[in-house]
């Protein structure tokens, strides 16, 4: 029967493959790990693999994930391209920003 689960689900593309270095990607599935999916490649991922996400996503579902996500972990850069790509809220978009230049992690830098 294992197999046959395993058979059954469709295999992320090989493009994502080193994004989820520090998990066992066969074992990651789009129905059972998307909010890990779309947050790396939302953080991470080459362009190839933000165009994946966009046949899997519609503008609405990637906008109501960014903030139901109140878009944690994104860069102001990639908060911004975001912004005008699906049209969010700017007020919300500056709170967030306003909200990671408040937190103490935003400002460490590597030695």
């Amino acid at each position: 029967m294992q197999r046959d689960a395993q058979a059954t689900k469709a295999a992320l593309p090989n493009d994502l493959k080193s994004l989820f270095w520090d998990y066992n990607f066969e074992d990651l599935s789009w129905d059972e790990d998307r909010t890990l999916i779309i947050r790396r490649i939302l953080i991470s991922g080459p362009w190839n693999t933000v165009q994946w996400l966009r046949t899997r996503l519609s503008n609405d579902e990637l906008r109501h994930w960014i903030i139901d996500h109140r878009g944690r972990g994104l860069s102001p850069q990639q908060l911004r391209f975001w912004q005008l790509i699906l049209d969010l809220p700017a007020q919300q978009v500056d709170a967030w920003l306003t909200d990671q230049r408040s937190n103490p992690w935003h400002h460490r830098h590597a030695s």
